[in-house]
C-alpha cells in the first residue's frame, strides 16, 4: 500500500569527494544525493533497478531544480523525501526535500520525469503495472499539502 505521507529515503552520507572550494558539498552533488533518492522512490512506482533491462522501458528527467536552503558538510547523513504532485499517462510532476539526520532541511527540489520507451528512445505510456502504482500512489499523496516552493518563478528579489 502506497504512503500517505512523502516517501523517506535510506539515510546517505556526504562524501568527502563532493565537498567543494567553500568547504561544504557542491551544487552538483546535491542532484547526486535527490537522484539516489528518488530511486528508493521509484521502486514504488514500478521503476525498479531492473525496469529498464525487463522492459526496455525506463524514466529520463525533463525539468528540474534545486533550491539550496542551508549547507551540508563531509560526513553528514541526509534523507530525501518524495512526493508525487501529479501524473499523466506518460510524465510526472514531483517534490522533493533534502533533511539532515537532524531534522532540518538542507534543499528542496521540483521535477518532471518522463516515461521512454528505449526502442525509439520516445516518451511513451507507462506500462499497465507502472500505471497502476503511479495511480495508487497519486492517491495516497492527493490530500497532502501542496509545497510552498513548487511552480515559483526564478528571478531577483527587489526591495
Amino acid at each position: 500500500m502506497p504512503q500517505t505521507t512523502p516517501f523517506m529515503s535510506s539515510l546517505m552520507e556526504v562524501k568527502p569527494e563532493w565537498i567543494d572550494h567553500n568547504g561544504h558539498l557542491n551544487m552538483a552533488y546535491y542532484n547526486v544525493l535527490f537522484d539516489t533518492g528518488v530511486d528508493e522512490a521509484y521502486v514504488h512506482l514500478g521503476f525498479g533497478p531492473t525496469y529498464i533491462k525487463d522492459y526496455k522501458h525506463t524514466t529520463f528527467t525533463a525539468d528540474f531544480r534545486v533550491r539550496y536552503l542551508r549547507e551540508l558538510h563531509v560526513g553528514n547523513k541526509v534523507r530525501v523525501a518524495f512526493q508525487l504532485l501529479d501524473s499523466s499517462d506518460r510524465a510526472f510532476h514531483f517534490a522533493q526535500w533534502l533533511y539532515h539526520e537532524d531534522g532540518w532541511l538542507s534543499a528542496t527540489a521540483e521535477g518532471v520525469g518522463l516515461h521512454i520507451d528505449m526502442s525509439g528512445p520516445r516518451v511513451a505510456p507507462y506500462l499497465p503495472h507502472v500505471a497502476e502504482k503511479m495511480q495508487a500512489v497519486l492517491d495516497a499523496h492527493k490530500d497532502l499539502p501542496k509545497p510552498d516552493f513548487v511552480g515559483l518563478p526564478m528571478g531577483l528579489r527587489r526591495a
